[in-house]
Order: C-alpha cells, then sequence, then structure tokens
C-alpha cells in the first residue's frame, strides 16, 4: 500500500501540499438508483444518431462533450439499452474486442497520442458504456487512472480543437466501415 507522502512524492500524482485523505462515508445500502434503468427512461436510448460520430446498427461511438484538457475522449455504446458485461448479449460480447481496437486505432491514428486507456464505469447511468481516454504522447503525468484526475484539474482545450479531433475520429471510424 502506497503512503500519501509517497503518493504526493510521485511526478504524476495531480496534487501537492497540505493534501489529507477524507474519511469514508458510511455504506449506503441499498444504493440510489442511477439514471436511465430502463430504455423507456434513459437518456443515451433517447440521443439521435448525429450527435455521435460513427453509428452502425448495433453500436454508437459519441464524443465527450464536456469542456477537457484531452483531445479524443470518446465513449462506446450498444445502441440497445444494456447495463453491464454481463448483461451485453453474446453477440455483442463478440463484437465488443474488435470494435475496442477498431476505435483505439482511430485514436492512434490522431498522432501524438502514446497509449489509449479504455476504462468501464457504471456509476452514473445505466447504459453500458466503454470510455477512450488518449494519453497525449510525451505527459508522463497523465499515465495510467491519473488522467481521469488530472481532466478535472487542467484547463480545457477550446471547443473548435475538440471538435477537429473528433472529426478526424469520426472519418476514421467511417472508413473502417
Amino acid at each position: 500500500m502506497t503512503s500519501l507522502a509517497e503518493l504526493l512524492a510521485d511526478p504524476w500524482f495531480p496534487f501537492e501540499g497540505d493534501v489529507r485523505v477524507k474519511a469514508l462515508q458510511p455504506l449506503q445500502v441499498p444504493e440510489p438508483d442511477r439514471a436511465g434503468l430502463t430504455a423507456a427512461d434513459c437518456a443515451t436510448c433517447a440521443l439521435p444518431d448525429d450527435t455521435y460520430l460513427w453509428v452502425d446498427e448495433r453500436w454508437r461511438l459519441r464524443p465527450y462533450l464536456e469542456p477537457s484538457p484531452v483531445a479524443g475522449i470518446v465513449l462506446l455504446e450498444p445502441r440497445a439499452h444494456h447495463d453491464t458485461y454481463a448483461d451485453l448479449p453474446e453477440d455483442l460480447l463478440a463484437e465488443l474486442g474488435p470494435l475496442t481496437a477498431r476505435v483505439e486505432r482511430a485514436l492512434l491514428a490522431l498522432g501524438d497520442v502514446a497509449r489509449v486507456h479504455v476504462s468501464r464505469w457504471g456509476d452514473g447511468a445505466a447504459h453500458f458504456r466503454q470510455w477512450f481516454f488518449p494519453r497525449p504522447l510525451g505527459r508522463l503525468q497523465l499515465r495510467g487512472t491519473m488522467l481521469p484526475v488530472w481532466m478535472d484539474v487542467l484547463p480545457p482545450l477550446a471547443d473548435d480543437e475538440l471538435r477537429r479531433v473528433h472529426d478526424r475520429v469520426a472519418a476514421a471510424m467511417r472508413a473502417g466501415d
């Protein structure tokens, strides 16, 4: 286990100075419902295809639209409403690996991308999605799990720069069709 002092000394940790570890909050069981538990009330299911960078009959790839200091963050989502890996039917699971590699290749083709981190979080909404985080070449402090932490503290890129990168990702995905 890493001590707080060791963590603060690591160059990739984004904080310094008087940092304290918070106490864990008490357990909350049962947990509160997440947004969009069914297709009928799922905001992701309701999004039109024109909000996505690339779509096919079973999958959609959308840009991360929040202000971001990292260009090219995208989310891969099944068109149908599913929640977890365990909930995905076998045919979608079989497509997920090759499609994950395809998205990674599209992001690496941007250039100046050292690695593409793929993550799956499902605490906010109940529609399955995989996140793709292209780590900028040379930005060693953004390695691994620190990239999402740094995203919260670095200044965002200009909207037009993010759009240009998203357009390039969309073109790379379409080229694979």
